[in-house]
């Protein structure tokens, strides 16, 4: 895994360099800007689009040291033989000693900064250029873009013709949320310093970075800053995945109980269930509804069945709770919701699984949806149960707005998750995971393909087959988010995006 930084964290592990190591500002300021100009050079080379002597070159610079970042980009650029127009946006009287001191040094090179207002009003704004930098604001912006700055941005983003390159993030992105501040800058490449920063992981402001390279200038490897840090998945964490022993056997791996199917709707259950057994669980049993026995018998024959009447939850509740108790001890980790339906039964069966079962129990879909409906079940919440909402079930779940949930997921998981002792899985395009040990973890390994029913299914399976295999459930909801997501992106690439059915994911997890 790696960390991502808020923009105050960034700032923090800045001014600890300076004031605390004594690393000078200035120092760091040129290699970032070196790393950003090789960056840069090096994407275009890749796109066939290398600068040349006299290639046109506009440095859009805010007065932070951003645009201090910038005008030593603007500084290398010269240099070489660029032809360079470095524009100036912001009042000078604002100015950053670091932003004055590049100022110095350009002026003594004869290159000296436009006022955005004179480059606005001259035909020069409208000249062609092959590169356009966005260095306007840092990672500390917090107020929405606008004036001067939010027409800067607007030139931007109408540069058909240039690459746009964005110095740290994207002007106008929140560097904690993603969020779009008002307008923001829609960059080809954005090259971040030191640690990738959050903002430019989760949506929306993943979409205006582009592709995002992270380059080190030498800040110290510490956590100087207030708060918890996320972290991101990678190819790597699957070294974690415990290996098949050669002395094995079934009950090596686990014993999977899943409560899911409703009558007449036992797909979910055969999806959560595949999942389990090609995740590596040795052994799955479906908690179902009679009706369902004969499809899913011929559906999955390697499954155990367990069916059930419905009325049974009601009319006999001490038989069906006793029942409920020898399922769940038989059991390593339990599934708890999938294609369950609406109904006082499930009710019952929910509350029957949270009073009996010591072991993980992953709970999903319509097991969200008995939550919600009926509240009093989070009572029986503890450490080992694992939710995975979607936008509009965690909205169900806490009574947040799907809008409110969208613009800060990480909060919103981590409220929940402390909140009740519990682990959140929200579900989006970046998947977030908030975890019992106060750390936050981001997957973005999935891709669009898996937008379709049945893929969250294929989910809790893949994180109780985890857990079985003997992952801690903090590291089973991470790993599995991470390997679901794979499975469905390599899907996707190889049966096309549109075309993917949430059974074909199962054929990818795990390798």
């Amino acid at each position: 895994m790696r960390k991502l930084v808020t923009g105050k964290q960034m700032k923090e592990i800045d001014a600890h360099a300076i004031r605390e190591i004594g690393i000078p500002s200035l120092v760091l300021m040129e290699r970032a800007a070196l790393a950003a100009v090789s960056e840069t050079e090096r994407e275009l080379k890749a796109r066939g689009q290398e600068l040349t002597r006299g290639s046109r070159v506009a440095v859009i610079a805010g007065s932070g040291n951003n645009g201090a970042d910038g005008a030593a980009m603007a500084r290398m650029w010269h240099l070489r033989g660029m032809s360079v127009t470095l524009v100036a946006v912001g009042n000078p009287d604002h100015r950053t000693e670091e932003m004055n001191a590049q100022l110095r040094i350009l002026g003594k090179l004869g290159v000296f900064p436009v006022p955005w207002e004179d480059f606005a009003a001259s035909g020069k704004c409208a000249d062609d250029f092959a590169l356009a930098v966005d260095a306007l604001f840092g990672v500390g912006l917090s107020r929405e873009v606008g004036g001067d700055y939010a027409a800067a941005v607007d030139w931007l983003n109408r540069r058909e013709r240039a690459f746009v390159i964005a110095v740290d993030i994207p002007s106008g992105v929140d560097s904690a949320t993603g969020a779009i501040l008002g307008t923001a800058v829609r960059a080809e490449i954005t090259v971040t310093f030191g640690l990738e920063k959050l903002g430019t992981f989760l949506f929306p402001g993943r979409s205006a970075a582009g592709k995002t390279v992270v380059r080190d200038i030498g800040f110290p490897d510490d956590d100087t800053f207030a708060g918890t840090p996320c972290f991101a998945m990678g190819p790597e964490d699957l070294l974690r995945v415990p290996k098949r022993k050669p002395d094995s056997h079934k009950g090596s791996y686990g014993r999977i109980l899943i409560a899911a199917g409703s009558a007449g709707m036992c797909g979910a259950a055969y999806f959560s269930a595949l999942a389990a057994y090609r995740t590596g669980a040795g052994l799955v049993k479906i908690l179902t509804e009679r009706e369902n026995l004969p499809i899913l018998q011929q559906l999955l024959p390697e499954a155990l069945i367990s069916a059930y009447d419905p009325e049974l939850c009601v009319d006999e509740p001490e038989d069906f709770r006793d029942r409920i108790e020898k399922e769940c001890a038989w059991a390593d980790a339990i599934v708890l919701g999938p294609g369950l339906g609406k109904g006082r039964h499930v009710e019952k069966l929910a509350e029957s699984i949270f009073l009996a079962a010591y072991v993980p129990i992953i709970v999903d879909a319509d097991g969200l949806n008995a939550i919600a409906e009926y509240p009093h079940l989070m009572e029986f919440f503890t450490e080992n149960v694992i939710v995975t909402p979607h936008i509009g079930e965690m909205s169900r779940l806490t009574g947040l707005d799907p809008e409110e949930i969208k613009a800060d997921p990480v909060a919103a998981a981590r409220n929940l998750s402390d909140e009740k002792g519990i682990i959140c899985v929200l579900k989006d395009a970046v998947t977030v995971i908030a975890r019992h040990d106060g750390k936050t973890v981001l997957s973005d390994s999935g891709s669009s393909a898996m937008a379709k029913g049945g893929s969250g299914d294929v989910l809790t399976g893949v994180i109780a087959a985890l857990t079985a295999l003997g992952l801690s459930e903090d590291d089973a909801a991470c790993l599995g988010v991470y390997i679901h997501g794979r499975a469905g992106r390599m899907a996707g690439e190889a049966r096309g995006e549109h075309s993917i059915l949430a059974r074909e994911i199962t054929d990818y997890l795990m390798r």
